[in-house]
């Protein structure tokens, strides 16, 4: 009975750790929220919560706050408690990240959640500081956050550049962000008033990931605007 409940157990472990970072960013760039729910569901530890964190981004584009705000919650308790095991730092910055969306849904949450993303990036900058994913989430806060409270767009720009150099290097395990980056860089050169260089990163997001649904989002919404023009 031990032999067969360990067997069963092997094989349940296996089926949860089935899911990969590829498998939950093809689902997002293809908006299936069933299958970001399904794949949060059939995994567990970090690629659990980054499954619901790009879940609640997504439903959160559709529309659906309350989907976005219980896979957020689940994606932040699922962090804490990897964090209170280990010191690792891609968990760390995708915590960071993780906070940073549940200000995105309520901004009143700011005061709450500003110093823990500080804290935690701060962390995974002592453990990793040229991991690109960290340079990634500092810009998406840096263009996120207020400029009264120290946000800038332009230091949004510079941190997604390094970024950008840092995602040139060779990676095999956890490698989301690459196209992000240059998409948060598009972002911010349009709020300064770059709109060709947006443009330009936008596209430089697509030959990174063909697929990339956000960037090809936003060249065609740019186009339809140039059109009507």
């Amino acid at each position: 009975m031990k032999t067969l409940t360990l067997l069963a157990s092997l094989a349940l472990s296996s089926q949860l750790h089935a899911v990969e970072i590829s498998d939950i960013d093809n689902a997002v760039n293809h908006m299936a929220v069933d299958q970001l729910q399904t794949m949060a569901s059939e995994s567990q530890g970090y690629q659990q919560a980054y499954a619901n964190y790009r879940l609640a981004i997504s439903a959160n584009v559709m529309g659906d706050r309350s989907t976005a705000k219980a896979a957020i919650d689940a994606a932040q308790q699922t962090l804490e408690s990897l964090n209170s095991n280990q010191d690792n730092s891609e968990v760390l910055i995708l915590l960071a990240a993780t906070y940073g969306m549940q200000i995105g849904l309520d901004p009143q949450t700011g005061a709450t959640y500003g110093g823990k993303i500080y804290q935690a990036l701060e962390q995974a900058k002592q453990l990793t500081p040229n991991n690109p994913r960290l340079l990634l989430v500092k810009a998406m806060n840096a263009f996120n956050t207020p400029a009264a409270y120290g946000g800038s767009k332009q230091n949004s720009i510079d941190l997604s550049s390094k970024a950008i150099e840092l995602f040139a290097e060779p990676c095999d395990n956890i490698c989301w962000g690459h196209a992000e980056a240059y998409t948060w860089r598009g972002l911010a050169k349009q709020e300064l008033g770059d709109s060709a260089g947006a443009i330009a990163d936008w596209q430089n997001a697509i030959n990174v990931d063909s697929d990339y649904g956000w960037a090809n989002f936003l060249l065609q919404q740019n186009q339809s605007l140039s059109v009507k023009n």
